[in-house]
Formats: structure tokens, sequence, C-alpha cells
């Protein structure tokens, strides 16, 4: 964790990178296990109902869409001891660039000790709400848009077990009732039989409508984790926890390098200032597109004079971008390197070789 941490602050300073407030989005997945693997439980597994399975966690960066941290767990839900301690080893892995960091997390992470783990990070927040019923004032509940009937509406509440009372922001949808007006229609008994609710625990200020749509930017994690999972974190290689463990940490370590590698390919686009070219938008695609568009490309090797050299097709459009690419690689290597300089970029891995 800290190899990638430093990589991580390092490749910033390569790209000019200097955010001082990120998004941290954070969702637990299932990995289905055949066999006899340590850790395997019995969980929330929604496609293998009632199979054995492991339940890791993982956080993301939503401006550079890189994982920042993670864990492998057996496959039993999160519970808040260990959720607090996810969250507070955040800011061991953060470049030294970040100030502040807005936490999004679904309603698995949602406790007193997730919460105050958070306070005492100092870390915004915005966590899914699972157990809690905090009770909103019926005239309080406002529409931020004529055309929609969504409404919006938020409290402090105190939960039980709490020390000190937090600020909950509620979205309610009316429900649609498709039945026939000829046929007897049955009546709600409570007004919230009405709608369908969505509620958040925050410590952030504003309206509630904007906290709300600031939660909503978090659904893109689930394509970053469906991305890892295809990258190789599916693959149990061993029967052992510790082993798959330490292959879980490596896994992402590969996949942040090509992260990087889109980073690079990007800025490299960015300096030559090249329009409408393959490299120019790859920074929108999946790591499995850079791939094909920056290393399947057609090659072969010879050797000549007791050289090994690699020779790229002339007819392959994409030839004279990944040269351009590979100089601008070369150029950046003979560089002095932006960590080795003192002062101008606060760094906080600079002493780890």
């Amino acid at each position: 964790m800290k190899l990638t941490a430093t990589l991580r602050e390092r490749v910033w300073q390569l790209c000019g990178l200097r955010y001082a407030r990120i998004r941290v989005n954070i969702d637990t997945t299932v990995k289905t296990v055949y066999g006899h693997q340590q850790g395997a439980r019995k969980g929330h597994n929604t496609k293998h109902r009632g199979k054995l399975g492991l339940r890791p966690i993982l956080g993301f960066i939503e401006e550079t869409r890189e994982y920042l941290i993670g864990k492998l767990r057996p496959g039993t839900s999160v519970s808040g001891p260990e959720a607090a301690q996810f969250i507070a080893d955040i800011k061991n892995y953060l470049p030294g660039c970040v100030q502040e960091v807005l936490l999004r997390a679904d309603g698995e992470f949602l406790s007193w000790y997730s919460v105050k783990a958070a306070f005492d990070a100092g870390f915004d927040f915005i966590i899914a709400n699972r157990g809690c019923a905090p009770v909103f004032d019926s005239n309080s509940w406002y529409r931020p848009w004529k055309r929609k009937v969504t409404e919006f509406n938020s409290c402090f509440y105190q939960p039980y077990g709490w020390d000190y009372a937090c600020r909950f922001v509620a979205m309610r949808i009316p429900k649609e009732h498709k039945t026939p007006s000829k046929q007897p229609q049955q009546c709600m008994l409570f007004e919230d039989d009405n709608y369908t609710y969505r509620v958040f625990c925050t410590n952030l200020a504003g309206m509630a409508h904007q906290v709300a749509l600031e939660y909503d930017k978090r659904a893109d994690v689930e394509n970053l984790v469906g991305e890892a999972k295809r990258e190789g974190l599916d693959m149990i290689p061993s029967a052992k926890f510790k082993s798959n463990y330490a292959f879980f940490q490596i896994v992402m370590l590969a996949y942040n390098i090509w992260r990087y590698m889109k980073m690079l390919a990007q800025q490299s686009a960015s300096v030559a200032s090249k329009k409408g070219s393959v490299i120019n938008g790859i920074a929108t695609n999946t790591v499995r597109i850079a791939r094909l568009k920056l290393l399947f490309i057609a090659a072969k090797v010879v050797t000549a004079s007791n050289r090994d050299k690699v020779k790229y097709s002339l007819h392959d459009a994409r030839t004279p971008e990944l040269l351009c690419f590979l100089q601008f690689l070369d150029k950046r290597r003979s560089q002095t390197k932006p960590w080795l300089e003192t002062g101008g970029w606060p760094q906080r891995f600079a002493l780890l070789v």
C-alpha cells in the first residue's frame, strides 16, 4: 500500500496534478469461491445466493479514477469498528497536496463508529442510511424543480447510541399506481406509504437536493469495481487467505499502473496538441480499451548488429502516436525528478525509495 501511495504521488507530480480536494468512493463487492478457501463465508451474494464468498472493500478517487485503498475480507458484512478503521487509514495514503476529502459510501458503512472516524480524520462525508429512522418535518418538504415530483428535506437527528446528533437528508419520490380507474383503488393507510425514500447522513451544509445530487455521482464506482474484477480481482489463486490478500493488492497495483499509463499518454497528447488523435481521448476509455490502443500494435522483434530492435508497421495509424508517446516518456525520464526537488509540491512520501 505504501508503494502504491508513493507511485501515486510521483505520477501526480509528473502530470502536474495538484488536487486540494478529492472525492473518495467506498464500496464492497462479492467474490464467489468454489472449493475450500480460508475466509469464505455465506453472506450477501445476490447472483449466487447461499454460496460461499469473500467480501473485499475498495476505495477509489473520483478525479483520477484510481484505486486508493482496499482490503480483502471474509464474506461477512462490514462491522462498525472495521469500517471506522478503514476510514481512518485513508489519510495515510493520500498525496501531500490533498487537504480535503469528501467520503461517500453506501448504507453498509453507516454507524457511529464510521461517522466518528470521519469526524476525527477531518473528512466531509455522505453515507447512505440503512437503519436509522429520523423524523422529518412534514411542512419542510420542497421541490427544487417544478417539472419533477421529487421532494427533499433535512433534519438533525441523534440515533440511539450516538454521542450527538448529525444531519440527515431525505429524498422522496411518489410511487406510481397503474390501477385502472374502473376498478376500486386501495388507499394507503399512512402518507409515507405513498413515497419511496432515500436518506443520507452527512456533515455537509447546503440545500438537501445538492447533497443528494453529490451522492449520486458516486454511482460510477460500480463501473470501477467491475473493471478491477475483470482485470484479475475475480481470480483466487490460493486456498490461503494471506496469499489471496497479497494477490489482491498486487492486482490493484497493476490496475493503477495502467491508470497512470493512460494519464501519461493523455499528457503526451496534450503536449503534442494533436486534435482527433487516438491517444487524445484515451483517458475516458476503460483499461482494456487503453491496452488495445497503447500496447496491441502490429510489430516484430529483429536482431541486427547485436542489437534487438522492435519494428512497427507503417500501415497502422497508431504507430506515429505510439512513437511520440515513447519519446515523451524518454524525455521525462531524462529530466530532473520532481520528487527530488525541494519546495513547490508538498510531498508525503518523499523519503521512500
